[in-house]
Order: structure tokens, then C-alpha cells, then sequence
């Protein structure tokens, strides 16, 4: 029977992964080398080869491991049973809330995916879908209307908006924290969601909808 991994080398992998999660943060994944990678881990660059094949394989990892954490939260949230609105509510605050601990891969979901290999690329992007469609189920049962009339991915994609780019401008120690401002978004989102008038005018027609 083979031998499973030694908890140092999950831990040691962690690390890895979260080191260059940074760098490829604040350098840009092409401005990073796996030799820059290997010394700001302390290892040597073929101990890093051991753990990660290539710097496409490590960038998968960052990504993927992040949008199946973001999943995780999602499936937690469902399990709660709570109702319509406290359910949307929970989920917004999670997610902010939690992005202030995954900045950095955060940073690289939102930057660095196009250069992964297509299909590694199309796996990271399959997990951000379900996740979108978690959120707009979610903003339709609040509202259910908007679903009628093609508006609940386009709401949801604002909604997304205020969320995901809050690492740009949010300084971690500012006066506002990441669960502060995790209830401002929800406030704001929930004020702005019963405003949207249905009118034919504003019904997307074919495509305009991501």
C-alpha cells in the first residue's frame, strides 16, 4: 500500500502556495521566476520542482484552490437553510469578510487565470460560474422578478463588483476593517435591490446578460 503524504509535506506545499501567491500578487505571475519563488520559500529550486512540476502548475494550484474555498464557503452557507434574504446577506459578508485573509490569491484569481494553459484555465473558470450562479439563485429568490426579466446575473455581476475589487483601495489598516465593510456592501446591495425598474427598456436582450 503506498504511503500517503507526510503532514510537513501538506504544511511545506501550504507554504509554498502562499508565498507565491504573494509574490505573483505584487510582481505579476510573468514578472515572477520559480528561482525568485524557490528563495522567498527558503527551499531549493529543485525541492520546489518536487512539490510544483512548473510555475503553470503552482499559478493552478493559487487559483484553483482559492475559487474551491470560495465553493466551500457557498456550500456552508446553503447547509445554514436560512431564509432569502438573510441567506444573500450571509453570503456577502462571508465573502468579504474572507477576502481580507486571501488577498493575495484574490489578487491572482482576479489577475493572473488567463495565463494558465486552457485547461487548467477552463476548470478555474467552471468553479467562478457556479459560484456566480450560487449568488444570482440567491439574489433571485430576494427578488425574483429580476429573473423574469434577465436582469439577476447582471445584478449579481454588480454585486461582484463592489466585492471583488475592494483589495484595490481597502487598506488593511485603515479605519474601515474587511467585516466592516463586508456589512456596508450588503447594506448598500440590499438598499439598491428593490430600485431596478423592469421596463423593457432595461431587459437585456440576447447576450448582453454574462
Amino acid at each position: 500500500m503506498p504511503r500517503g503524504r507526510s503532514a510537513s509535506y501538506d504544511q511545506q506545499r501550504d507554504e509554498i502556495l502562499a508565498r507565491a501567491a504573494e509574490l505573483f500578487a505584487e510582481r505579476g505571475y510573468p514578472g515572477t521566476s520559480m528561482n525568485e519563488v524557490a528563495a522567498a520559500c527558503g527551499v531549493s529550486k529543485p525541492a520546489l520542482y518536487h512539490y510544483f512540476r512548473d510555475k503553470d502548475a503552482l499559478l493552478a494550484a493559487i487559483a484553483q484552490g482559492h475559487i474551491d474555498h470560495l465553493e466551500e464557503i457557498v456550500a456552508e452557507v446553503v447547509a445554514l437553510g436560512l431564509p432569502p434574504e438573510r441567506h444573500l446577506r450571509e453570503l456577502i459578508e462571508r465573502f468579504v469578510s474572507d477576502y481580507a485573509d486571501s488577498q493575495h490569491e484574490h489578487r491572482v484569481l482576479t489577475q493572473d487565470v488567463k495565463f494558465l494553459p486552457a485547461a487548467d484555465r477552463q476548470g478555474v473558470l467552471d468553479g467562478e460560474r457556479r459560484v456566480v450562479a450560487a449568488f444570482a439563485d440567491a439574489v433571485s429568490a430576494v427578488r425574483p422578478d429580476v429573473r423574469q426579466a434577465g436582469l439577476h446575473k447582471t445584478l449579481t455581476m454588480l454585486l461582484f463588483g463592489m466585492m471583488n475589487w475592494l483589495f484595490t483601495w481597502l487598506r488593511p489598516d485603515g479605519a474601515l476593517s474587511h467585516d466592516a465593510m463586508s456589512r456596508v456592501v450588503a447594506d448598500l446591495f440590499f438598499g439598491g435591490l428593490a430600485a431596478p425598474t423592469l421596463a423593457s427598456h432595461l431587459t437585456p436582450t440576447e447576450g448582453d446578460t454574462p
